[in-house]
């Protein structure tokens, strides 16, 4: 994924407030259930902020509420509601964005594309927050602010994602998104609070330096191998279209062939030729499939190499320190 710095993006920088992380935070604690391997619910809930300059300042949000398919639910009117009772009581309701909950990094799919170009369409500076909680658990706080950028909303709009859109946009997987960089803010008063609560209550110990990541790891390694078959098959099946078109074109080039020698031997007999026939409705062309797919598993691969990378430096960094450590108590 390509970052801000690199790319004309009104937006060059995410001031959140800490409530606001909180407010995520908690959101995700109780609905999105529990943050152990293999469980956990989507969440997801609307941004409200300001623009100031280049800077995007977040500094309220609301949650979606869970529902099921068979209520009678809607979100617009839903966000209008609540957007007009945050108004009345002078609290900052103008729209910047959403938020979503995520498991080892999987957001990119096509659920996602679709709710950020319907943002960003409407808002031009629109963002969407990732937050993983599985990867705050085990680490530090993970949440991410991205864009979809110039290129994809140009795409997008066109829904030119046939190898020849794709190749005339010079869209790929790498400049899809854009990651903006983030920063919390807290006020005077709650840093203050911070540093009395940190004196009061000292941390026990640094979870940065907990050799507990191997099963992160381990996950995304196999959801790497899961969307390498994924990613597999997309290719099969543009590989078997790219065979189909050979076979209608072979066919039509036969038919055509023969259909001329068949015109020749009636004009030497002295008999009119044959009228000539649309071919495109006899040999039709197969469906070409979309490459939207591939490039979406092509983005969240080398999101988990990237996590992999990140994890494995950080574990072996680990393991030297420990091995060290205990090679110095065996000395002693």
């Amino acid at each position: 994924m390509a970052t801000a710095n690199t790319l004309d993006t009104p937006v060059a920088k995410v001031q959140i407030d800490g409530l606001v992380v909180l407010k995520i935070i908690k959101h995700c604690e109780e609905e999105g259930g529990s943050t152990s391997i293999g469980s956990g619910e989507l969440v997801q809930g609307v941004l409200l902020g300001l623009v100031q300059d280049d800077t995007l300042e977040i500094t309220n949000c609301f949650p979606f509420p869970k529902h099921t398919d068979e209520e009678d639910f809607d979100d617009v009117q839903y966000q209008m509601e609540m957007m007009r009772n945050l108004r009345h009581v002078n609290i900052d309701h103008l729209h910047v964005g959403w938020y979503q909950s995520t498991q080892y990094g999987q957001f990119l799919n096509k659920a996602l594309l679709d709710s950020q170009f319907n943002y960003q369409h409407s808002i031009e500076e629109s963002v969407v927050l990732i937050y993983d909680p599985l990867k705050t658990s085990k680490s530090t706080l993970s949440i991410k602010a991205y864009r979809l950028t110039q290129q994809a909303m140009e795409a997008y709009k066109d829904y030119e994602f046939t190898p020849e859109g794709l190749r005339k946009s010079g869209l790929s997987y790498e400049n899809m998104f854009e990651e903006i960089p983030i920063v919390i803010r807290n006020s005077y008063l709650v840093n203050a609070l911070v540093c009395e609560i940190e004196e009061l209550s000292p941390p026990t110990g640094d979870n940065s330096l907990s050799l507990s990541t191997g099963n992160m790891l381990e996950k995304n390694l196999e959801l790497l191998m899961d969307y390498v078959d994924d990613l597999s098959q997309e290719t099969n099946k543009y590989i078997n279209y790219q065979r189909n078109v050979g076979k209608v074109q072979m066919a039509k080039q036969q038919y055509i062939y023969k259909r001329q020698q068949e015109n020749t031997a009636r004009t030497q007999r002295g008999e009119e030729p044959l009228p000539d026939e649309d071919t495109t409705k006899m040999f039709k062309m197969p469906t070409m499939p979309l490459r939207l797919d591939s490039l979406l598993l092509a983005g969240q691969m080398k999101n988990f190499c990237t996590e992999i990378n990140r994890f494995a430096s950080q574990s072996f960094g680990k393991l030297f320190m420990a091995d060290a450590l205990k090679v110095k108590e065996e000395d002693s």
